[in-house]
């Protein structure tokens, strides 16, 4: 709370003196439940300024029940199972419309092979544990959302995501993909 304090306390004596900040002030916020506002951003089309207010920003994992539903369930621990899916959802306040994203994901090393659905607006740095996505989508009741699913090769340890809107960081999601008990995930006992 302290961090959102300074900030407006800062943005108010920029915008009372007339001083324009050449860089955006983008802190690094732990994503909880709680609601995150983030300050105005330029759009590129007309680069008159637009604010984007967060509602609500999570990361976990997505489990699809029998009838194909997908079930969310929030956790900044993702097991190392082929398969599994991670990633995050962000509900935008009162944003109806096409929305661009971008979102950095960083590995702890790289993994075997990187892949996405159709490999547009995707890079890979040059040491192959970062990727950059950007994406344009219609922000149906304003929730724009984004899953990776573990394949073989994967890396555990930390990982990092960081989701922009409109080339301004709205969200930073830290979290550790674990190696899992290959007895314990099969449903084995362990004891002779």
């Amino acid at each position: 709370m302290r961090i959102w304090t300074a900030i407006v306390v800062l943005t108010s004596s920029w915008l009372v003196s007339g001083l324009v900040a050449s860089q955006p002030i983008n802190a690094t916020v732990a994503i909880s439940d709680e609601k995150i506002a983030s300050s105005g951003s330029i759009s590129q089309a007309n680069n008159t300024k637009k604010s984007v207010a967060i509602d609500k920003a999570e990361f976990g994992i997505a489990r699809v029940d029998a009838r194909g539903k997908v079930n969310f369930i929030p956790t900044f621990r993702v097991p190392l199972q082929e398969g599994s899916k991670y990633g995050w959802r962000i509900q935008l306040k009162d944003y109806q419309g096409e929305v661009t994203w971008r979102e950095v994901l960083r590995l702890p090393k790289p993994p075997e092979t990187w892949a996405t659905d159709d490999g547009e607006n995707f890079t890979v740095s040059a040491d192959g544990t970062e990727s950059v996505m950007r994406r344009k989508t219609i922000a149906n009741d304003g929730v724009i959302e984004n899953y990776w699913t573990i394949a073989a090769g994967d890396p555990p340890g930390k990982h990092k995501i960081q989701v922009y809107v409109d080339e301004r960081l709205i969200a930073t999601f830290d979290f550790d993909v674990f190696p899992v008990d290959r007895q314990q995930s099969t449903g084995r006992n362990r004891s002779l």
